[in-house]
């Protein structure tokens, strides 16, 4: 039913900026959190940032708040990940999901969909 696409992911030059994309059909989230999670070769997936269902809380993990920023537009049923300032260190398959509790945690285990991750890739 509900399928989740990313797109915008590519390879940058560290400093540049990447613009991801997650576009969701099958139904309206909008009362859904949405999330970005990431995973690097050899190491475990880890929590990017989230985004509440009023966009009222975006949560950022420690190593991307200030230079990463999530959006949502309803409208469109879709989530947004503006990457700024990128570092090779941020190299990693990128995925959103969406969380039907509302609450843009960062438990991956809470996301009831997922897409099918877009790679990002940051070269010095």
């Amino acid at each position: 039913q509900v399928q989740l696409v990313e797109s915008g992911g590519g390879l940058v030059q560290a400093g540049g900026s990447l613009r991801l994309s997650c576009a969701a059909s099958g139904r309206t989230l909008s009362s859904y959190a949405m999330g970005w999670f990431r995973q690097a070769p050899g190491k475990e997936r880890e929590f990017v940032a989230a985004i509440s269902w009023n966009g009222g809380r975006t949560p950022y993990a420690d190593s991307v708040k200030g230079r990463f920023t999530i959006s949502r537009d309803n409208a469109k049923n879709t989530v947004y990940l503006q990457m700024n300032s990128l570092k090779p260190e941020d190299t990693a398959v990128y995925d959103c999901a969406a969380d039907g509790t509302g609450w843009g945690t960062r438990v991956a285990q809470t996301y009831d969909y997922w897409g099918q991750g877009t790679q990002v890739t940051v070269s010095s």
